[in-house]
């Protein structure tokens, strides 16, 4: 089955290196090559992986937990992920989700509302302002309300989170001493958790009865802590950037009610989690291509939402697109299947929640670029400069 790699479609590459330079200068448009090259084709980067992007090769790579593992996949790459749930493979993966996701669910999340809605409030631009910033601060504060009802020092935060802002390698380079600081006061507010914040419901459960057969242990819950707060602020904190930037140019949409498909737009058109990858555990055929136990495959998002077979004008904000709903497998702004990201329904709480004060008022775009750029997760190349002004009372 080895050899069958090689008559896949490929990409322009260069001799000896592959694909790889292209990947470090600008991966996504290697990826629109490959895409136009086939539904699935190869990239030779330090190690040969195939790309696939149409709704069956999805179904296929993120369904099937036992074929396809996430340890020694790219999430490995970055201390930031490897780590918690992200880095657990079959068959722990199934207990130890059970055992978070009710912690993480809408139901759960909606007693938070109208803490986050205040911290919205309270970051509210006035005047003059840069999306990315403004962003990036107000994420991070309704992270730490969210996570830990506020508890965790602000400077501390930053500097744990900052890497994420740079391109690469800074969110590669391991960071033991800083990652050590976090983790302890993650577990310092576990000790004593806020009422209502995510690590006491975490706490409640671990001091209770085991849930579905699994209790947590504690340093397995700093660490599902530690990654959730990563995993969730530069993703949601690009993306609320790019909603704010678009808000200003779609007035039509500037009202609290239709927000949700605003939002799903926006995250069609700019998924954070622009790719994915997992490694083949056996020989297998997913979408009816061979593909060799110990590959490395990857799925695109970014591709697949802007496929112009799936999307019609797939390069223009159209909210009213989802109107009738989310297509399986064509929309994985959190991926999909059984390892759906834990932290969707928070996300889609802060984007909204941050939203609202935005509605009201006057705003405008002042000048920037909005052109999308990839590292870690997608983001704008920036700045986004911005004028908001509050409603005459």
């Amino acid at each position: 089955m080895t050899g069958e790699l090689g008559r896949l479609p490929e990409p322009p590459g260069l001799p000896v290196i592959g694909h790889l330079w292209r990947w470090t200068a600008s991966p996504l448009r290697l990826l629109e090559d490959g895409a136009r090259a086939g539904p699935v084709f190869q990239v030779r980067l330090w190690r040969p992986a195939l790309v696939g992007y149409r709704p069956e090769w999805n179904r296929a790579i993120l369904s099937d937990l036992d074929t396809f593992r996430s340890r020694g996949s790219l999430s490995g790459l970055s201390p930031y992920l490897a780590a918690g749930i992200v880095h657990t493979d079959a068959p722990e993966h199934r207990p130890r989700r059970r055992g978070l996701s009710g912690h993480y669910s809408a139901r759960a999340l909606a007693a938070l509302e109208g803490q986050l809605a205040a911290v919205a409030e309270a970051r509210r631009p006035r005047g003059d302002f840069e999306a990315l910033a403004w962003s990036a601060a107000l994420v991070q504060d309704m992270l730490n309300v969210a996570l830990f009802g506020g508890a965790l020092p602000p400077g501390l935060l930053s500097r744990f989170l900052r890497p994420l802002h740079h391109g690469l390698p800074a969110p590669m380079l391991p960071r033991p001493w800083m990652f050590r600081r976090v983790e302890a006061a993650i577990a310092a507010a576990l000790a004593d958790p806020a009422p209502g914040s995510i690590a006491a419901g975490l706490t409640a459960a671990a001091d209770g009865a085991p849930r579905d057969g699994y209790r947590p242990a504690a340093p397995e819950t700093v660490k599902d802590l530690r990654v959730a707060l990563a995993a969730g602020y530069d993703t949601t904190s690009h993306t609320l950037a790019w909603a704010a930037w678009h808000l200003a140019s779609h007035p039509q949409w500037r009202d609290p009610q239709a927000l949700p498909l605003f939002l799903d737009e926006i995250l069609r058109r700019y998924p954070a989690g622009w790719l994915g990858s997992r490694i083949a555990t056996r020989d297998c055929m997913p979408a009816g291509i061979p593909v060799p136990a110990g590959t490395l495959v990857l799925y695109s998002p970014y591709l697949t939402h802007h496929d112009p077979s799936l999307w019609h004008d797939p390069h223009l904000i159209r909210p009213q697109r989802f109107a009738s709903g989310r297509p399986s497998w064509s929309y994985l702004p959190f991926a999909a299947g059984p390892r759906t990201c834990l932290g969707a329904h928070l996300a889609q709480l802060i984007l909204r929640t941050a939203l609202i004060p935005l509605c009201h008022g006057d705003l405008t775009q002042s000048g920037g670029d909005p052109a999308v750029t990839a590292g870690i997760t997608l983001r704008p190349r920036g700045p986004l400069h911005m004028r908001a002004r509050c409603p005459r009372r």
